[in-house]
């Protein structure tokens, strides 16, 4: 027990107390907050995208290096392609869900899966390339750090991982700052790099030593110049493409902005676009006229083009900082996405239920834990090497952005209101552009590790088909009549004890419970916890119609916690009935009981904490009731 009030003690330091679900409506991001919250990704790309071009058409020698230019302006216009189409999404679904809620509301249940195992793979790959990318920074800076970089990148999972737990308000507030250093330091950069390249004083890189810089690469690879052709200019492309990854991330996420949010949304949108595009085509320029190359797992493209124009000197040190943080914090957009995203797959039965309940700090906490785990992962696995994570990365997200867009064709051709031919061609060019870019990428990186999100995906699909089908038998075996009156045996004549039956929801496990609890009970009562989500209303009015002899009592929980309120009741109802030593009351709890072990995960074992917490505070007799599926 000590153990166990010790990690809930530094669990309450770390994370914070319990906000009430009526805190709700303020744990909302205003525009700035939200542009660097929800930008980061996207903004944070910029350290990285560029140089992976590089890297790519450094394979060709430094002939190619001159293709980095027209390249960026290629994604570039990409970019304001789909961020276009993304305005029309978010004002047409202004609670959120993007890609997935978009495909299966208008493409159907398969595309919409698609979409969402896509998009999760994709939110996982944003945490591991945006932290191994941040923890390259410092490497880049302090060299001797190379050594420990897996360790660090951990370690920087998880601290990310505690600033969400600690709610929206807190890690906004928290986070903000990172995003706007960044953004100034690089504008900086952009500006004083223009300013000497229009004087004339901005160094240059020739041939000869970019030839000798290269060399690495050219190991790495064979020893042998590629051919400045499709291949080498697709898998360059598809490189780059990284810059476009967490443009979704808004559309995802409109339901977490003031009034009017879906104004709000579209307005932060437009900024972040923009921003990106300048940034992106400001950096891509200087590498262009400097001739800066990058080879894996030395110094950054970022860092060289700051010692360059800065120097060794403070606004040096200013931008690595800035954009180590940035780069954490990039991950703090599958943060602030990837828990919604589940909440919504498991509100639809394809994901355990326990992603879409609200934690302590109204955030998806188990959603933020399941993230955590899974970069966590990937970082071991790929060394926290960027360039081994990017192939692949962008895939998935592309794969969603073209079944959004078709999926607001259909829409747009369903309602057929004012200007919807226009609004359908926007979507439908969106389509067609970012499905070629799809098939793109998957050529190009299929060999470099891009086969392994095509194999997740459909291992996805069929895991969330595989739970959907365990909660549609569940369904079927709990399923009874809503309006007949429910027969329950006599309580005893004599004897029996005053009980406490613990009641969720009125189903055929809950009223097996029930009538245990009636053939054994003096006085009994039953206990239905009101968590939120409007329910309550319609349970008291179901529970009048059917059980309308057994008294039931509603305890509010604003903490949204099962546990706290069902232990002060039960510590209240035993003062009251247990008159002296011999006289017992007891504890009624219905479970499931399924029929594999893995299927224990897909429900909520709050069972076992509630007995816990009675015993705790005295309570002697505590039964379950097994309602076998």
């Amino acid at each position: 027990m000590p153990i166990i009030s010790g990690l809930d003690n530094l669990r309450r330091v770390l994370i914070g107390s319990p906000l009430p679900t009526s805190a709700q409506h303020e744990e909302r991001f205003n525009n700035a907050e939200a542009l660097a919250i929800l930008s980061s990704d996207a903004l944070s790309s910029v350290a990285y995208a560029t140089q992976e071009i590089v890297l790519v058409l450094g394979m060709a020698g430094s002939a190619a290096l001159g293709l980095t230019l027209p390249i960026t302006g290629l994604i570039i216009g990409l970019m304001l392609i789909v961020a276009t189409s993304y305005r029309q999404t978010i004002k047409a679904y202004p609670l959120g869900g993007g890609s997935y809620r978009v495909s299966q509301d208008n493409l159907g249940k398969i595309p919409g899966l698609v979409a969402g195992a896509s998009l999760s793979i994709d939110y996982v790959l944003t945490v591991a390339v945006s932290v191994a990318a941040g923890i390259a920074a410092l490497t880049s800076y302090f060299p001797g750090l190379d050594t420990y970089r897996v360790p660090l990148c951990l370690v920087a999972v998880l601290l990310v991982m505690v600033a969400n737990l600690r709610g929206v308000s807190s890690s906004a507030k928290l986070l903000s700052f990172p995003t706007y250093l960044f953004m100034g330091v690089v504008g900086v950069m952009l500006v004083a790099g223009a300013v000497k390249f229009l004087g004339g004083t901005l160094p240059t890189i020739g041939p000869e030593e970019q030839t000798r810089l290269l060399a690495p690469t050219l190991e790495a690879e064979g020893g042998q110049l590629m051919a400045i052709g499709p291949v080498l200019l697709m898998r360059a492309f598809s490189s780059g493409c990284a810059a476009l990854t967490g443009i979704e991330a808004i559309s995802d996420s409109v339901a977490a902005f003031r009034p009017v949010e879906w104004r709000n949304a579209r307005k932060v949108l437009t900024v972040m676009v923009l921003l990106l595009a300048t940034m992106f085509g400001g950096i891509s320029a200087l590498a262009h006229h400097t001739g800066i190359v990058y080879a894996e797992n030395g110094p950054t493209l970022l860092y060289q083009l700051g010692q360059l124009i800065f120097g060794n000197g403070v606004l040096l040190a200013v931008l690595q900082l800035a954009t180590l943080l940035i780069l954490l914090l990039a991950a703090n957009t599958a943060y602030a996405d990837f828990p919604r995203l589940a909440a919504f797959l498991a509100q639809d039965g394809f994901l355990p239920r326990q992603l879409s309940s609200l934690g302590d700090r109204l955030v998806f906490s188990n959603g933020i834990f399941a993230l955590s785990g899974c970069a966590a992962l990937l970082l071991v696995i790929f060394n926290a090497s960027v360039t081994r994570l990017i192939p692949l990365y962008a895939v998935g997200v592309f794969i969603s952005f073209t079944l959004s867009q078709a999926g607001m064709v259909v829409h747009w051709w369903k309602g057929k209101g004012q200007g919807w031919l226009g609004k359908a061609l926007v979507n439908g060019a969106g389509a067609a552009i970012t499905a070629v870019v799809s098939l793109v990428l998957l050529y190009s990186k299929f060999t470099y590790g891009a086969w392994l999100v095509l194999l997740a995906i459909p291992l996805l699909i069929a895991l969330f088909l595989r739970i959907r089908n365990h909660y549609d038998v569940v369904a079927r075996r709990l399923r009874m009549s809503a309006d007949k009156l429910l027969k329950l045996p006599d309580p005893p004549v004599s004897g029996g004890m005053p009980t406490v039956v613990l009641v969720g929801q009125l189903h055929r496990g809950s009223f097996e419970a029930i009538r245990f609890a009636r053939s054994v009970a003096s006085d009994l009562v039953a206990v239905h916890v009101d968590l939120g989500g409007n329910r309550t209303k319609s349970f008291i009015e179901q529970w009048e119609r059917q059980m309308p002899d057994v008294r039931l009592v509603v305890l509010d929980s604003p903490y949204r916690s099962l546990v706290d309120p069902v232990v002060d009741f039960v510590k209240q109802f035993e003062l009251e009935h247990r008159k002296d030593r011999n006289r017992f009351c007891m504890i009624v709890l219905p479970v499931f009981v399924t029929q594999h072990r893995w299927e224990n995960l897909l429900h909520n074992q709050s069972t076992i904490l509630l007995r816990q917490a009675l015993r705790e505070q005295g309570t002697r007799v505590v039964t379950t009731v097994g309602f076998y599926l």
